[in-house]
């Protein structure tokens, strides 16, 4: 039975990649920062697995990953924790650097002194390549980061890639595109809008605020990119790979995909906010995960529209439930 480590298992993207590497029969050793709540709503269907151990850790404590790496020795190690909302790294610049820059850093070394024979994801972000106006991007397509954020994530990819060819290690980075689902984080503009828009169609709300209705991104679902992750471990020589759809669709048009499907009005419950305007916008992002495609055989399943559905209906099953 192979182990895998994973960091960020909280999040949406752990979530999905813990539930496919339990299926692929692997040991998963979930590492999780210790708050004063709980916050484990994404994988508490995972807790009575026998082979899903939750584990208490930090990226910005050396030490204790030293310790966990030793303990467990994992086949397979994947680096999804961040402060990944880009807004909020302008909020929180110093933070977020030391969290998703730092962090992997000490990573690193930890599995670079303990072990090395191991195989290790970063997960890279599209934001790295901020508001270049060459589209599609790949993995060749020059960095040009417009957040905090975006400019942690650049130093993490860099690093992982020095590290691959210093040390001969096998570290391979998903350049992921933006990636949603019921599990997104409700302060994210899709999850935002489908579950105004459940709360709406309820009565329970009746405004929904948003930003830039323009900025244009590439949106997948996050349980297709999980398995591109897992895929990239799986080869024989580490590399980069941009995991997307290959389509671009604005703000505007997954506004109107959810509230067309839950037969609303945008004009009449949607209004601008110039205050959640962000203070360097990237104004498109489209990948080209033609490399993917090659290498691995990765393609996405799920389709924009049946994105913004799905998310949609898992909203208003999930506001029908907690207005009860």
């Amino acid at each position: 039975m192979k182990t895998a480590f994973i960091t960020g298992i909280t999040g949406q993207d752990g979530s999905y990649l813990a539930e496919l590497l339990l299926l692929k029969g692997y040991k998963v050793v979930a590492m999780k920062r210790r708050t004063s709540l709980i916050s484990t709503d994404r994988v508490n269907h995972l807790m009575d697995n026998k082979n899903f151990h939750m584990v208490y850790g930090n990226l910005n404590d050396s030490g204790c990953l030293h310790r966990l790496l030793i303990e467990h020795k994992p086949d397979e190690i994947y680096n999804l924790a961040a402060q990944s909302h880009v807004r909020v790294s302008f909020e929180t610049p110093e933070e977020t650097t030391e969290f998703v820059a730092m962090g992997t850093l000490r990573l690193l070394e930890a599995f670079r002194n303990t072990c090395p024979k191991a195989r290790f994801y970063q997960a890279s972000s599209s934001e790295m390549f901020g508001d270049n106006p060459e589209h599609p991007q790949r993995e060749t397509t020059r960095l040009t980061p417009a957040s905090p954020y975006a400019c942690a994530k650049v130093y993490a990819h860099n690093l992982c890639r020095n590290y691959r060819e210093s040390y001969g290690l096998h570290i391979s980075s998903g350049i992921l595109f933006n990636h949603e689902s019921p599990r997104r984080g409700e302060t994210f503009v899709t999850r935002k809008i489908t579950l105004a828009a459940a709360r709406i169609k309820l009565g329970l709300q009746d405004k929904l605020y948003l930003g830039n209705l323009d900025a244009k991104r590439d949106w997948g679902f996050a349980g297709d990119y999980v398995a591109a992750m897992w895929m990239m471990l799986q080869q024989d020589t580490p590399d980069d790979y941009v995991v997307a759809t290959g389509e671009t669709h604005s703000v505007k048009e997954f506004l109107d995909a959810v509230f067309e499907h839950a037969e609303l009005d945008v004009n009449e419950h949607v209004e601008i906010s110039e205050r959640l305007f962000r203070p360097h916008e990237v104004p498109l992002l489209l990948g080209d995960p033609s490399k993917a495609e090659q290498a691995m055989g990765w393609k996405p399943k799920v389709k924009f529209s049946g994105l913004a559905k799905m998310m949609y209906e898992a909203d208003l099953e999930f506001v029908r439930k907690e207005s009860v």
